[in-house]
């Protein structure tokens, strides 16, 4: 049981550490707001960004590219603080994600789909 509270207790401090990274304001993230209304990118349940289109601008491609290698910086440096396997911290940044993109956004459960 102490095991697992422990567990619990390090998901918790990575979960208030993933709020603090996505609540952070940026010029990339206005950018990505209107791509997400375009529908040119969407949240994966991974945690990373996704293109939802198949041919996007080059500039759409290295901004995701950009966004996702930033994330998992942050996701490595959480799962290493918090001392839990990095696809723990993706699959709760996903989910994160994906609950907090707006009807309409693009999602990637398996397959592309308007939320």
């Amino acid at each position: 049981m102490q095991r697992s509270s422990a567990r619990h207790s390090r998901i918790v401090g990575a979960a208030s550490a993933l709020l603090a990274l996505f609540w952070s304001i940026t010029a990339a993230a206005a950018d990505l707001a209107e791509l997400k209304k375009l529908g040119l990118v969407g949240e994966r349940a991974d945690g990373y960004l996704g293109l939802v289109q198949d041919t996007v601008p080059a500039e759409v491609s290295e901004l995701v590219t950009g966004i996702n290698a930033r994330r998992r910086a942050e996701y490595q440096r959480i799962a290493a603080n918090n001392n839990i396997a990095l696809g723990d911290v993706e699959a709760l940044a996903g989910r994160k994600t994906l609950d907090k993109t707006a009807e309409g956004g693009w999602i990637y459960i398996d397959v592309w789909r308007q939320k």
